[in-house]
């Protein structure tokens, strides 16, 4: 019994640290993904973004997107202007500036090279 406990125990510890590790990964690139939403669009509102991230399976919610998008415009990254809605109150879409085209640009160049050297480090060797 204390064997399987231990074993139990252990299970649980490594469900958690590849959580915690998938996490880890999700977050660094939510920044990259969110930018390159924005640039694809030419400008976007937070709802289209937490769409556009769900149907790639990279959920995101509010409590997670405005702090980063406030970051980003903070950073002289993004833009932002209100537009009257006809469904509702006006939205705030955001918009790369010339200084956040030029990173997304460095973060698709830094996420090639990311890609490539993983798929070399990851493959297995025959």
């Amino acid at each position: 019994m204390v064997l399987y406990l231990y074993l139990h125990r252990q299970t649980k510890f490594q469900i958690m640290d590849i959580e915690n590790t998938k996490a880890q990964m999700r977050k660094g690139i939510l920044e990259f993904c969110i930018l390159s939403i924005i640039y694809s669009d030419d400008e976007c509102y937070a709802s289209e973004i937490i769409e556009k991230m769900k149907i790639a399976k990279l959920l995101v919610v509010e409590g997670t997107l405005y702090p980063i998008l406030t970051r980003l415009k903070n950073d002289g990254y993004l833009t932002y202007q209100w537009v009257e809605s006809k469904s509702g109150p006006p939205r705030k879409y955001y918009k790369l500036t010339g200084l956040g085209e030029k990173f997304l640009k460095e973060l698709q160049k830094t996420w090639t090279e990311l890609e490539a050297a993983v798929s070399l480090t990851t493959k297995k060797s025959h």
